[in-house]
């Protein structure tokens, strides 16, 4: 089942790993024979994502002594951009978890649990530790006691397993399903008020949905109340968010280019469409505004571009692909309609509903949300928020703000009054001025305000 051919026993002795893994697929995992315990395979922290370096164990579905089948998830892995489920490729029995659930910054590679072969060899490895997987001295925070006090007698052999068995998590961290954070950030529920009854204390759905909060009782005090605050611990996603708007803002000589566009006839076009539908479909402004800046940029498509400096090219596409930003409990992700400018408005708003269901629980895939060569984020759901300016998304050279639509007066000759109120939106377009020069934004913006004002184009 996992006997190391001589290719692998080669790789295991030059050391070799794969760097990367899908969420279906286990990582090189390395087959130990020992005569302190028994034939066994550790398995390590896989990297779920082309830019993981890094993980947290938001959970474990499997405990020590459940049985492991190929395709079954084994631990739920927060990674820099979604939560993940673990999906394990071998048969076997789950023999050891080195690390708890509620570990942070793991970095990919590292021994986290063992499994065997034969059932009857998990017992043996009760007392097996980091260091016995052939990765040095057991991680700092095993023996934080010894390192404060004074210089102790070397233990006796009979207590070493003690010594060297993991600590628990600490007990303040929150474990929780990514379904449960999402409900708990609807209701405007603390996650700390919230008893657990998944597997280890964790949180799920079910209890966020059943959650009543205890009345309080305490008495008012007169005194003036203390700053109250709560440090809330970076994610690895936002820890990346931060690091790549960062590089964004500090590499790319961005311009911006704003235009106010007419979407009278957008709307009638919508309402026309929807009132036709039958429930097979309900299009939203921003499934038009998706593919009116597909169709934008076939025609500009030096828009549709990334800067490969390093390659000393400017790569650019003939398919569009548009990167959706969308908000979700732990941080922005854009998500991405493939082939936007081949596809009809039905296809596009039920793939960007399907994408924001997965964005919104954690689990879509690598292949979801990495890629794209346009992107559009629209806050014209909010009626505050009339115009506002993004960051473009790397390494893509252009990104859409699009504001909520609003009744403005326009000049117009139909009246005495010598104007009409008319249904507009402000569209702010980010530019990389390394590969388009402002002529050519604005012959960008030039186009989507054409096709935004004449929407029947859009269903050629």
């Amino acid at each position: 089942m996992f006997r190391a051919g001589s290719l692998l026993k080669n790789q295991i002795a030059r050391g070799i790993s794969r760097p990367f893994v899908s969420s279906k697929v286990a990582a090189l995992n390395l087959r130990y024979y020992s005569s302190k315990f028994p034939d066994h395979v550790v398995i390590n922290m896989p990297a779920l994502s082309p830019t993981m370096t890094q993980g947290n164990i938001a959970g474990w579905t499997k405990s020590v002594g459940d049985q492991l089948s190929p395709g079954e998830s084994i631990a739920e892995i927060e990674t820099d951009k979604a939560v993940m489920d673990f999906e394990f490729q071998e048969e076997g029995y789950l023999a050891k978890i080195l690390l708890d659930a509620g570990a942070q910054d793991i970095p990919v590679g590292k021994p986290i649990a063992v499994y065997v072969e034969e059932k009857g060899d998990i017992a043996a490895f009760e007392g097996f530790t980091a260091a016995d997987a052939g990765e040095g001295p057991a991680p700092a925070a095993e023996a934080p006691k010894e390192e404060k006090t004074e210089e102790a007698p070397k233990e006796s052999k009979s207590e070493a397993p003690k010594s060297s068995t993991p600590t628990k998590a600490p007990t303040d961290r929150i474990i929780a399903s990514p379904l449960a954070k999402t409900i708990a950030l609807d209701k405007g529920i603390s996650l700390k008020e919230v008893k657990g009854t998944g597997p280890n204390g964790r949180i799920i759905a079910k209890d966020v949905e059943n959650f009543k909060p205890a009345a309080s009782s305490a008495p008012v005090s007169s005194a003036p109340a203390a700053a109250t605050y709560e440090d809330i611990p970076l994610t690895n996603m936002r820890k990346v968010i931060a690091s790549r708007l960062l590089q964004s803002t500090t590499d790319i000589p961005s311009y911006f280019i704003s235009s106010t566009m007419s979407v009278s006839k957008l709307l009638k076009l919508r309402q026309s469409l929807n009132a036709t539908a039958e429930d097979r479909y309900r299009l939203s402004v921003n499934d038009l505004l998706i593919k009116a800046i597909s169709a934008a940029a076939l025609k500009v498509p030096q828009v549709n571009s990334a800067w490969l400096g390093d390659q000393g090219v400017v790569r650019q596409y003939s398919n569009v692909d548009v990167s959706v930003a969308v908000a979700t409990p732990t941080g922005l992700i854009t998500p991405i309609v493939k082939n936007a400018h081949a596809k009809g408005l039905a296809t596009i708003s039920k793939e960007v509903k399907e994408l924001g269901k997965k964005a919104k629980a954690g689990k879509l895939q690598p292949e979801e949300f990495q890629g794209g060569t346009i992107c559009i984020s629209n806050l014209g759901m909010n009626p505050a928020v009339n115009n506002f300016t993004s960051i473009i998304n790397l390494p893509q050279s252009a990104i859409l703000a699009i504001g909520t639509v609003e009744k403005k007066a326009v000049p117009s000759d139909a009246n005495e009054q010598g104007f009409v109120f008319d249904d507009v939106i402000t569209i702010n377009g980010t530019f990389d001025h390394r590969i388009t020069d402002g002529a050519l934004g604005g012959e960008f913006i030039k186009e989507l305000k054409r096709v935004v004002e004449n929407p029947l184009e859009l269903l050629l």
